[in-house]
């Protein structure tokens, strides 16, 4: 049964550096059990400051960096060289400093690439390299992804998933084009909530006062359609990593782990 777990850190800075350490430890666990593992990586600034911490950790190379795959949980449908662009951010603070393998990272196209401004077909090609790598074992055309990053905003959007939006409604596709987002760049493009859903963990990290509703309203039980945070949900454990700001309107108090 799927678990939610909520760990709150001082500031956003040592956020960062235990996501960072948090997801070192999971990787190389995953990899141990099973050979290979995969990780959807975030945008916004605590998603890649992670990535960022990530590259100045020691014990980054304890992961296997050949037997990772990478993915998106969305992007922003720019020229491939924008700097408001999910995959080049990643690509500075982590991804070019470690020995990957490029058929393993699995990037959404940008809006000069191969499809050209036709957002709906980049969607569809995702969509469709998502298919080629589920197997059997994960009962559909999305596969089960070991970790998920995910951040949201104090609206309550998570991915490009925004509230009461086309794309928080969809429940056939794995991923959409997103059109007209309330914060720019406008297009995008999106895996959807039951896409989201196939994660095996998900991992929630915010921090500002400015996500404190959305992060306590998600917490209570709000809806999905209203809020999507609380629509993306881990299949085994759902684990919301927080700063004391981004925390400030829960009613139960939670602390970091002692060890």
């Amino acid at each position: 049964m799927s678990k939610t777990e909520v760990v709150v850190y001082a500031n956003q800075d040592l956020l960062a550096a235990a996501a960072a350490a948090r997801l070192v430890t999971r990787l190389v666990d995953v990899q141990a059990a099973k050979g290979s593992a995969s990780l959807v990586l975030t945008g916004g600034g605590t998603g890649i400051a992670v990535l960022s911490e990530l590259r100045e950790s020691s014990a980054r190379d304890a992961i296997d960096w050949s037997r990772l795959d990478i993915y998106w949980g969305d992007e922003r449908f720019v020229p491939a060289d924008s700097d408001e662009r999910n995959e080049k951010q990643a690509r500075e603070a982590l991804l070019d400093h470690v020995p990957l393998d490029p058929a393993r990272v699995h990037a959404m196209a940008p809006s000069d690439g191969e499809f050209g401004s036709d957002v709906d077909a980049a969607a569809a090609a995702y969509a469709s390299v998502l298919a080629s790598q589920a197997g059997p074992e994960d009962h559909g055309d999305v596969p089960s992804f070991d970790i998920m990053l995910l951040g949201l905003g104090g609206e309550g959007h998570t991915a490009s998933v925004f509230p009461e939006s086309p794309a928080v409604y969809e429940t056939e596709r794995s991923v959409v084009a997103v059109r007209n987002c309330p914060k720019p760049p406008p297009t995008r493009i999106s895996l959807t909530l039951p896409a989201i859903r196939q994660a095996r963990d998900i991992w929630l990290m915010t921090a500002g006062e400015a996500k404190a509703d959305a992060v306590a309203l998600a917490l209570s039980g709000a809806g999905e359609v209203q809020l999507p945070v609380a629509g993306a949900r881990g299949h085994r454990r759902t684990l919301w990593l927080l700063d004391r700001a981004a925390a400030g309107k829960l009613t139960k108090v939670y602390q970091p782990p002692t060890a």
